[in-house]
């Protein structure tokens, strides 16, 4: 294990821009954002989502914004939250002037559905007259009708053509504070389309694998494509698209940069799938640590395995970490065997050791903030 090493992935090198107060692109964390779910007319059940979403750890949220009753609706929702808002805006460019004016943190437009290249421009005014960044969302389910004649079917050729497209127009118009996505629900072209693009601009690129499913199948599409894009240096923003509770993205999303350490953000849990050696119930002990610790956001890692094998070894490259024995088990902190604990007591005194060595650690980096 390479524990408190820096990821020796090399960042693709690109033009930072900042949505509201979160820096995106250049040697910015990889920011990790999500979507509300609720209607954004129920002002008040958006409030509530976006706010349990920060809390989840989420940089950015995107909310629907799909007619002027829900533009007006946004700016009570801006008013109402802290973390930036980038609102999604589909068919009718006049809804994109409307919440720049109310302060959208910024725009996501899909120019296969905006239209004219005046309408286009136009929104590009809004934007820098207010001074928000714009996101070019292209989807393989709505290029233009003549790439999908050309092409004949979706293709990662035809996303690129589609976003350099509208590219050139934001260049037209001296636009630069833009970032660009390429989603398809098909991951290997969603990659496809993300490598070829990646080498065209120097713009911040923001992943994901569109429409990918449920919790698990989504999750998984996602972490291959990202961890393909991402273990190459390709991305700046990730959103994890899953037919589930927005909370389940941000958890999801951060998962996949602690897998390879671009990011870390609460437990990185380190557990064995458990076998006929175990001395406790693994999975049990588990699923109840996860469930309990959820609100943990120091990062730290936590070995939990049940036999004498692999155990020590793992313990003592985590913070805390439990090894399986008989008749009682041994928990180790920071390398050191630390003491023994009953099978009774094991998920208590897990939890108990756990949150005090949180508490202490935000302790020391609040202090160190303190210190400037």
């Amino acid at each position: 294990m390479l524990k408190n090493e820096e990821s020796p992935i090399k960042r693709r090198p690109s033009r930072q821009i900042h949505v509201g107060s979160v820096p995106v692109g250049g040697d910015a964390p990889i920011a990790v954002q999500s979507m509300t779910n609720t209607d954004t007319l129920d002002i008040e059940g958006t409030v509530a989502q976006i706010r349990g979403l920060e809390e989840a750890g989420a940089d950015i949220v995107r909310v629907s914004v799909p007619d002027m009753d829900s533009a007006e609706a946004f700016a009570k929702i801006r008013a109402a939250v802290n973390v930036p808002l980038v609102a999604d805006i589909h068919f009718d460019y006049k809804i994109a002037l409307r919440v720049a004016e109310l302060g959208v943190d910024c725009l996501r437009i899909n120019p296969g559905n905006i239209g004219k290249e005046e309408r286009v421009r136009a929104v590009i005014n809004a934007a820098k007259d207010h001074g928000i960044p714009i996101r070019i969302g292209v989807n393989a389910g709505s290029l233009e009708k003549d790439l999908q004649r050309k092409y004949g079917e979706p293709t990662s050729e035809a996303m690129v053509e589609s976003a350099m497209r509208h590219i050139e127009i934001l260049d037209r118009y001296d636009f630069k504070d833009f970032k660009v996505s390429l989603k398809a629900s098909d991951v290997i072209m969603a990659v496809q389309a993300y490598r070829l693009i990646a080498d065209k601009i120097e713009q911040p690129l923001h992943l994901g694998i569109t429409e990918a499913g449920g919790l698990r199948s989504g999750a998984v599409k996602s972490s291959v494509g990202l961890g393909m894009l991402l273990a190459e240096g390709i991305g700046d923003t990730i959103r994890i698209s899953l037919a589930a509770d927005p909370v389940e993205e941000i958890k999801v999303g951060f998962d996949i940069l602690k897998s390879l350490r671009l990011r870390t953000r609460g437990i990185n849990f380190i557990a064995c799938p458990s076998c006929s050696r175990q001395n406790f119930d693994v999975i049990g002990t588990m699923n109840e640590l996860e469930s309990r610790l959820e609100d943990v956001n120091t990062s730290m890692d936590v070995a939990v395995i049940g036999c004498i094998v692999n155990g020590p070894g793992e313990a003592k490259e985590a913070d805390i970490g439990i090894t399986g024995g008989t008749p009682q088990h041994l928990m180790y902190q920071d390398g050191d065997k630390d003491r023994k604990i009953d099978k009774a007591s094991l998920v208590d005194d897990l939890e108990r050791e756990i949150r005090q060595r949180a508490a202490r650690k935000k302790a020391e980096e609040d202090a160190i903030i303190a210190k400037g």
